[in-house]
């Protein structure tokens, strides 16, 4: 299934039902009084988290959600049905934003976050008799269902995010400490979606996001920008990998950190990590002193990837 991290839906919540106007009308009873019906109110429209989703693709194909109206009352003081819900499914990190506000964000397994509220369902007669007004002859009509134009945006929520510049082998250390099998190429932007693998151990299982290749100038929207910072807000660790074989390694390091702050300073204030990969590459092996923990490692021939391992799984 194509990953999709964006979407425009168009929801409508149910129509309330209208309130009856009737009167009791039995043998043997020749004063019945009014006896109309509540309207069913209307069906609401919500967001549900679901855990084993990982992309807005379904919303894409399918950006129309309609709840069902209220039925109307009836005579005998019959209420009628509540209209029924409309539950759209979708991954942990979806947030919903209405015109230029976020209205809602889902973040746990099962959360519903209304998003489209149903309208009330009218008042039968029954309800306006009084001390003035013994018989009512009228109801209320039920209101209308709200109708919305939402975007849907997904900021996937993993336990770490790899992160650097294309081709720094992001891709390949997702593969060598993980299952995934994530498309791997010798050309820059061979990821265009984050990729998710998972690194198990005897007490959990970590989440981890091989996210798309950043370049300078990815806080304005260059290259694949945006798109690959939204994502790394909802990491709870940040390995920057550097190609160690490139002639001014650093300069990788600085321009990660310059584009973290350009988009959002808190970026900053993330746990990381700075693992150097490609050390196979190198003939003599450039150490650095960093404020972070700095790993070497070759993640295609695999070395110091046990040690890299052994500490994400702490």
């Amino acid at each position: 299934m194509k990953f999709v991290d964006e979407a425009i839906i168009y929801v409508q919540a149910g129509h309330g039902g209208n309130g009856c106007v009737s009167f009791r009308r039995e043998k043997f009873i020749p004063k019945g009084g009014p006896d109309g019906g509540d309207g069913g109110d209307g069906g609401s429209v919500y967001l549900v988290g679901r855990k084993d989703k990982v992309t807005l693709y379904d919303l894409k194909i399918r950006p129309h959600y309609r709840a069902h109206r209220g039925l109307h009352g009836k005579g005998k003081k019959m209420h009628g049905k509540r209209g029924g819900d409309v539950l759209i499914a979708v991954p942990l990190g979806t947030i919903v934003v209405n015109g230029n506000g976020a209205i809602g964000e889902v973040t746990r397994n099962g959360q519903k976050v209304l998003i489209a509220k149903g309208g009330k369902g009218g008042r039968g007669n029954d309800r306006f008799v009084s001390s003035t007004k013994q018989s009512p002859r009228y109801a209320e009509e039920g209101r209308p269902g709200e109708k919305k134009t939402l975007t849907i945006i997904l900021k996937l929520i993993s336990d770490i995010g790899i992160v650097g510049l294309p081709n720094a082998g992001k891709s390949t250390l997702l593969r060598a400490i993980t299952s995934a099998r994530p498309k791997i190429g010798n050309y820059p932007f061979t990821t265009l979606n984050p990729n998710l693998g998972v690194l198990k151990n005897n007490r959990k299982c970590i989440v981890i996001a091989d996210m798309p290749g950043i370049v300078e100038g990815a806080h304005r929207g260059k290259g694949l920008g945006l798109q690959f910072l939204r994502h790394i807000e909802r990491t709870n660790l940040l390995v920057l990998l550097i190609d160690i074989s490139t002639p001014e390694p650093l300069s990788q390091y600085e321009c990660l950190l310059n584009e973290f702050k350009q988009y959002r300073a808190a970026l900053l204030e993330k746990p990381r990590i700075i693992v150097f990969n490609k050390i196979d590459l190198v003939e003599d092996i450039p150490t650095y002193t960093l404020t972070e923990k700095v790993f070497y490692i070759s993640a295609l021939k695999g070395t110091g990837i046990s040690n890299l391992v052994k500490y994400l799984n702490k």
